[in-house]
């Protein structure tokens, strides 16, 4: 009887599964969205409980669309949006206060006062992270800030906290595995990705209870099994990876220098580095990319806020599209941008300028300006965050990249990946499968299951399904509007 992988991608606007063979085909997914809370400007908040019941909805709607029984499940693996922060009840398993998600800008102010304390260095040199309100760390001390009583049940070890991998392994296991891996960890801001432990200097000085804290576990071993109660039989929980860690392990960027790109609601770049920290003085984050077999595995990151969800804004907010795959076309419907630049500031910037009250603009607008130059712009705007990161990331490890692979829903975009090969000048690589996150929790998963026995397995299996080969020719108009522009912005 043949065994599947099942994998659980949650991410942030929907939760998704999938059944994934022993060759990686994906035998079936099911995706459900969830709704995004806005409670005030620059504030992302998500339902928990709504994560969860839709969570569990897509996994049993996979295994009645392909017909296959949960017995056949060899084991179940986990990859999630991080640093997106949770809080609950022990005793309840109830939801203390709304998820606060990583797009939330509220902590601006936190992170300003540690910056005036001069405490950055401290936390880079410890976590590799910067501070900033993307990471879940601050995101705690508001909770606690904002509820004084909440703080008092955590000290009473009442409360635990969690990133949406704690948080659904805590559902599916009945509250038996209060769990994160080192890779949701070490985005934290209280993590030390050198020692891989929890910080207690970093705990003390963001103010959080350790008894909160869930243990910390390797991306690939059996963590617990869910709770017979949940599907009829016990699975084994054997792989959790945040998303872009779970990307990068999913494209098979298993040596030093390969590095991939995720175009989701945001980008995310990142390098592998081997076994070595490569600290950042281009403003990136150094982060752990996976533990596997006793060994951890590090990366540099470039996160950009705005990816997709900018073809989004101009769907829903400016109705010049009516679905996000329109957005190709309209692009193409023109010879070039026209003149106009987009600069993607809807959730502030991320690396390398970390300004979250950064707002967008869109710049360079005449008479002559049509929708196809202000579609063209967002996606050359996707496309140039991205080659700034890619350009300082060259710089940090000192290397030069040969090409460039590619996942996540808006890679898809034909036009985005030339427009992505031409300002890098380098080859982009699609792979068949482009929801590699998915894959890389169901790569982990089984090895930690015994279900691939090797490394060696997985490489057979991930196979490219298009190449995008560089003409630099409009590169020089396009990025001297940019620099330029973001001159005059910041």
């Amino acid at each position: 009887m043949e065994k599947y992988i099942l994998s659980i991608d949650a991410g942030t606007s929907s939760s998704r599964a999938l059944i994934i063979d022993k060759k990686g085909n994906v035998k079936g997914i099911s995706q459900f969205e969830f709704p995004q809370i806005f409670p005030k400007e620059g504030w992302v908040e998500h339902n928990p409980n709504q994560i969860w019941l839709t969570q569990l909805k897509a996994i049993k709607e996979v295994l009645k669309k392909t017909k296959i029984s949960a017995n056949r499940i060899h084991s179940l693996g986990i990859t999630n949006q991080r640093e997106t922060t949770v809080i609950w009840n022990k005793k309840t398993g109830e939801p203390v206060y709304n998820a606060i998600v990583w797009q939330d800008r509220r902590t601006a102010e936190i992170c300003n006062d540690l910056k005036k304390q001069n405490l950055e260095t401290i936390f880079q040199d410890k976590t590799g992270l910067l501070l900033d309100p993307y990471f879940s760390g601050t995101k705690i001390k508001w909770i606690f800030d904002n509820d004084p009583s909440l703080y008092l049940l955590a000290k009473n070890n009442q409360l635990a906290f969690g990133t949406i991998d704690s948080w659904l392994i805590w559902k599916l296991t009945n509250g038996k595995q209060h769990v994160t891996d080192v890779t949701n960890a070490s985005r934290t801001l209280i993590y030390n990705i050198k020692e891989l432990k929890w910080d207690q200097e970093l705990i003390d000085l963001i103010g959080v209870p350790n008894n909160i804290l869930p243990k910390v576990v390797s991306c690939s071993e059996h963590i617990g099994n869910t709770s017979k109660d949940i599907l009829g039989v016990e699975i084994p929980i054997t792989g959790i990876a945040g998303d872009q860690q779970a990307s990068l392990f999913g494209q098979m960027c298993l040596e030093e220098g390969d590095i991939k790109n995720t175009y989701g609601t945001g980008c995310f770049c990142m390098m592998n580095t081997g076994e070595k920290i490569v600290k950042s003085k281009n403003k990136l984050l150094s982060t752990i990319a996976y533990q596997l077999n006793n060994k951890t595995y590090y990366a540099i990151e470039g996160s950009i806020f705005t990816g997709g969800s900018l073809i989004q804004w101009l769907r829903d907010q400016l109705s010049i599209i009516s679905n996000a795959s329109e957005i190709e076309s309209l692009a193409a419907s023109v010879k070039d941008n026209g003149g106009v630049t987009f600069i993607p500031a809807l959730s502030g910037l991320g690396a390398p300028y970390w300004n979250p009250k950064a707002t967008g603009s869109i710049m360079g607008i005449t008479r002559g300006t049509e929708k196809g130059h202000i579609a063209r712009a967002a996606l050359e705007a996707i496309a140039i965050r991205t080659y700034e990161i890619i350009q300082n990331m060259q710089k940090d490890a000192n290397t030069t990249f040969t090409n460039l692979k590619v996942d996540g829903g808006a890679s898809n975009n034909n036009l985005l990946m030339q427009i992505q090969s031409n300002l890098i000048e380098t080859k982009v690589i699609r792979p068949v499968f482009t929801e590699t996150t998915a894959l890389g929790a169901a790569f982990l998963s089984g090895l930690g299951s015994g279900y691939w026995k090797s490394l060696e397995d997985l490489k057979d299996i991930w196979k490219h399904d298009r190449e995008f080969l560089p003409d630099s020719s409009e590169n020089d108009n396009i990025l001297s509007n940019w620099k330029e522009r973001m001159n005059i912005l910041y």
